[in-house]
Formats: C-alpha cells, structure tokens, sequence
C-alpha cells in the first residue's frame, strides 16, 4: 500500500487504530492522517517501544488492514 492511499483511506481505518491502540486520542490520529512514520513515533512515545518494535506494529497493522 503507498502513500497516498494510507492517506486516502486513513479516515476510515482511525476507528480500528483506536482499538489497536487506545491510548492513542483522536486528535492524535488526526495529526497522524495516515502517516506509518508519525503513527510509529506516537506508539514509541506511549508505549514505551523501541523505534523498530512500533514500526512493526504499524506495518502489521497496515497489512491487516488493506
């Protein structure tokens, strides 16, 4: 999946990020809008993860959710 169509899609999929990672709040999610690097750095300031950890978790969550 590519950039522009994480972006695209990115307001449909805030509903499932939230559940994946409820810390997160909406106004994060929006500032995030779509963005694997933004979205990764937010879940290693949150939850403690290493760059690689959260990374990881985007990239499945992405993958899950195409």
């Amino acid at each position: 999946m590519n950039k522009d169509t994480l972006e695209g899609q990115w307001k449909q999929l805030t509903g499932k990020a939230k559940a994946a990672w409820g810390d997160l709040t909406d106004d994060d999610l929006a500032k995030v809008n779509g963005n694997a690097e933004r979205l990764a750095g937010l879940i290693q300031e949150r939850y403690g993860r290493t760059r690689e950890q959260a990374e990881l978790e985007v990239k499945d969550f992405f993958d899950r959710n195409r």
